[in-house]
């Protein structure tokens, strides 16, 4: 039993396991017992990059994918800035055309008040016509008081004449 722990084996694994662990002593019997597998030919091994030429390579590779990233992302903040100027020129755009738009009714509205002043009558125009109006009112009235004052001394001397009863009018 000593043996068979020397060898690395023990009684209650199988046979096989014994097979495929490895052992640690260099006993014939533990040489034919695990014969090794033909695993083909060792590869030569690669020339490792140095650290300088790795370094470089790394370095440019990374400084472009980061620019080329920077790059993106400058076009895509570029396309939205353009975007907003665009978008603010158009508004810019329709605020002029409405501020347009006031102006002409502002002309419109001064020359129609200009041509209102320039045929409006003025103030002295006013006083003007009404003093002349008053002069002919109180004409007229004068010229009505004489018609009233004719028209009873026409009716005075009908009625005188109607009182005397022999006198005889005659109309011609």
């Amino acid at each position: 039993m000593a043996s068979l722990l020397r060898l690395g084996l023990t009684t209650a694994r199988p046979a096989a396991a014994c097979v495929a662990r490895r052992s640690l002593a260099t006993t014939p019997i533990a040489r034919e017992a695990a014969p090794t597998p033909n695993l083909g030919t060792v590869p030569p091994p690669k020339k490792p990059i140095g650290a300088f030429r790795g370094g470089v390579v790394g370095f440019l590779f990374g400084f472009s994918l980061a620019s080329s990233l920077a790059a993106y992302h400058l076009l895509e903040e570029y396309k939205l800035a353009s975007a907003a100027l665009q978008a603010s020129v158009e508004e810019l755009q329709i605020s002029t055309e409405k501020v347009s738009a006031h102006v002409r009714r502002i002309e419109a509205v001064e020359k129609d008040l200009k041509a209102l002043s320039e045929t409006a009558a003025s103030k002295e125009d006013v006083s003007r016509v009404r003093a002349e109006m008053k002069r002919l009112y109180d004409g007229l009235h004068i010229e009505f008081l004489d018609l009233r004052s004719h028209v009873w001394g026409v009716q005075q001397d009908v009625h005188s004449l109607s009182k005397k009863q022999s006198s005889s009018v005659k109309l011609v």
